[in-house]
């Protein structure tokens, strides 16, 4: 993964007509279900951009459908979304179709690549770790000290977008991340650095399988005010420093949202 020969190039199989009828798919799910609510988009910069988010939901997470169906929704397909992925979602025929819908390998190089064609890069530093955060402390942005989206955003010249959403670990009870207990049995060895431990329907108190279904909870995503790293820390950016400012900005807006939501599930 991450090579930029044409023929084997992640980016280049970008599919916008195949990206259309899944999102043709999967809108009446995201907006029925979900009633996913995605604001700011007028906020978006022209051009290529790092879009970088907080992470919910689990193993059935809907950050990527539903900002990319309203994402197309607004600026049509001229300007793909491309979303980095760890490579174990590319296991089988489903990676196919996934790397047609603008699913890339998580690389330095296919972020680069994916930038350079112009296109929106959507990263999630926090991964799994972020997405099974337990309920309890939904609202918080933990990155797990994953600071490498700054780098790319300084290496591509381009600017960070922050983005938050609300709602994702609604959709089934998260109890425990399980990070401590991946690292005591081993597990992290074989590059699975949590166990955790969820309950919901149908299966009620479960672990990575057999997996819960989600519960329609109501997803709201703000996307906020582009940040020009040059701009705002100078020619020679100080990484932690850009990191701590995107952290912070995403945190409040957070807490924002959370103050908006009157209950759980249903908004």
């Amino acid at each position: 993964m991450g090579s930029t020969d044409e023929g084997d190039s992640q980016v280049a199989k970008w599919d916008p007509a195949f990206t259309e009828r899944l999102v043709g798919m999967l809108t009446p799910m995201v907006k029925r279900y979900f009633r996913a609510e995605v604001r700011g988009l007028d906020r978006f910069p022209e051009g290529a951009a790092l879009l970088v988010s907080n992470h919910s939901g689990g193993m059935f997470t809907m950050d990527v459908p539903i900002f990319a169906t309203a994402f197309y929704r607004h600026f049509g397909y001229a300007r793909p979304v491309y979303t980095l992925a760890h490579y174990g979602v590319f296991l089988g025929n489903i990676g196919n179709w996934l790397i047609r819908a603008g699913v890339i390998g998580a690389s330095r190089e296919n972020a680069a690549e994916a930038l350079r064609s112009g296109g929106v890069v959507v990263v999630f530093p926090g991964g799994d770790y972020d997405s099974y955060r337990s309920t309890f402390s939904a609202n918080t942005i933990d990155f797990e000290g994953r600071t490498g989206y700054v780098r790319a955003a300084i290496e591509a010249g381009v600017p960070i977008v922050p983005a938050v959403s609300i709602g994702g670990q609604e959709s089934q009870l998260f109890l425990i991340r399980g990070d401590r207990l991946a690292r005591m049995i081993g597990l992290d060895r074989v590059r699975m650095k949590i166990l955790p431990l969820t309950f919901g329907l149908p299966f009620g108190l479960t672990s990575v399988l057999p997996p819960n279904l989600p519960l329609p909870s109501k997803v709201v995503t703000e996307v906020l005010e582009p940040i020009d790293i040059e701009d705002r820390f100078g020619p020679d950016p100080d990484v932690a420093e850009v990191d701590a400012h995107v952290r912070a900005v995403m945190q409040q807006t957070l807490d924002r949202l959370s103050a908006e939501r009157r209950f759980p599930v249903l908004g």
